[in-house]
């Protein structure tokens, strides 16, 4: 009872104190433990915490986190825009094509969907209305794409996923970037049918000489995702290795060649990086924690053991995943979602045969829309706070892209090649 107490008291202090994300999964473990668990020791509790996040392919996250700051706070966002927007901008509705393309170029070398909200949403969104997309429309354009940041490599989702279940951090990058492009195609069918809506029309092609000149002002800014997916997949760089790598190389680029990277701003990006990180490795910590207490509860054998005497088969536990999956997006944290549930349903889908890839593949899918569903969608506060637009009208504008959503999840689901074809390949 003491310990209850005690939680109930540091409880309270963390809501005051502004640290509610300890609340999401922290307090919920503990009452787990002194309820069902009592007479286990108290230091078990304190090893699960700290050796949980003790594992090396978690390093990863700081570095491509800082990676990504750099990045939004220099010019490397920038020239990946205009590239696209060079090579697409002069189709109808190549504003929206260029928006879609800049998310995943940033997300290629960031692996953060906020991260890429925010520094997309700057650079795009005045160009979206004078393009004479709608308000709503630019919007959840903009707040939508960025999930691609989650799917494309390097993706932190992924990495977390992979270090939860043991599965291939490579392999999973790999799936990754094939569910990525279907995202983003999907992005572009209603970016074109918004474009016609709009009445715009096609603008002059492109002359050599500019789009050249694009690669030239681009070139710097290529050879980030260059290194990162070059090094990873040509056996250079584990992905932790290339996530150090990237850091060191956007500090060169945005200080030393682009000439944008102060050391005052140096100083101010790695803050914002470290209270990121610090909230995800918070987030992680207790969540390994109540992840041991699932698997001491045997809930995952009670939940294969529910769906043998339903006689329900891999699609039917599919589906459900995908419902819990949605349900929960729209409640708490995505990345606290991740660490509810994967825990117990992994082992099920195991059990039942699917691919582990896919699986992760499918999960991830879930996380990016819990990004933009309200009430809680992450990427729609950073878009309202880094646009200055009401949270409202960025919800507004976001429903037509969660069914677009929803519709390319079931196809990636039920077809589980998309995500695992380029892996068996390639790995």
């Amino acid at each position: 009872m003491i310990l209850l107490g005690v939680v109930i008291v540091v409880a309270v202090a963390l809501l005051v104190a502004g640290f509610e994300m300890i609340l999401v999964l922290g307090v919920p473990a503990l009452m787990v433990k002194q309820f069902f668990f009592a007479s286990l020791p108290d230091p078990v509790v304190v090893q699960k915490i700290l050796g949980g996040i003790n594992h090396s392919t978690l390093l990863a996250i700081p570095f491509f986190i800082l990676a990504a700051e750099l990045m939004g706070e220099g010019q490397i966002a920038q020239r990946l825009t205009g590239l696209v927007k060079a090579l697409l901008g002069h189709l109808r509705g190549g504003m929206g094509y260029t928006a879609i393309g800049g998310a995943m170029a940033f997300g290629s070398v960031s692996g953060s969907a906020p991260a890429t909200v925010a520094a997309m949403g700057r650079i795009v969104y005045p160009e979206l209305r004078a393009a004479r997309f709608s308000e709503r429309f630019s919007l959840g354009l903009i707040a939508s794409s960025a999930e691609t940041a989650l799917l494309i490599p390097p993706s932190i989702t992924l990495i977390i996923y992979g270090w939860m279940t043991g599965t291939s951090v490579a392999a999973l990058f790999v799936g990754g970037l094939a569910v990525g492009v279907v995202l983003g195609l999907a992005f572009a069918v209603m970016a074109a049918v918004a474009a016609r809506r709009a009445g715009n029309t096609r603008g002059p092609a492109p002359r050599l000489r500019d789009i050249l000149a694009a690669l030239r002002r681009s070139g710097w800014a290529l050879g980030m995702p260059a290194i990162i997916l070059g090094g990873i997949y040509g056996g250079i760089f584990t992905p932790t290795e290339a996530a150090a790598v990237s850091v060191v190389y956007a500090i060169l680029v945005e200080g030393f060649i682009y000439r944008e990277l102060s050391l005052a701003k140096l100083f101010a990006v790695t803050e914002r990086a470290a209270i990121s990180t610090a909230i995800i490795f918070i987030l992680l910590a207790m969540g390994g924690l109540l992840s041991y207490f699932i698997t001491l509860a045997q809930v995952p054998s009670a939940i294969i053991a529910g769906l043998q005497a339903m006689d329900a088969g891999p699609l039917t536990f599919l589906l459900v995943v995908n419902l819990t999956f949605f349900v929960a997006g729209m409640f708490i944290d995505p990345n606290s979602a991740l660490l509810i549930l994967v825990p117990p349903l992994f082992p099920v889908a195991q059990a039942l045969g699917v691919d582990p890839v896919h699986f992760g593949l499918i999960v991830t899918l879930n996380i990016s829309i819990g990004m933009i569903t309200p009430p809680f969608g992450l990427d729609l506060f950073v878009a309202s706070s880094s646009l200055g637009k009401p949270v409202m009208t960025i919800v507004s504008g976001i429903w037509p892209f969660v069914f677009a959503n929803i519709v390319v999840l079931l196809i990636v689901t039920y077809v589980p090649g998309i995500s695992t074809f380029l892996p068996h390949l390639l790995l």
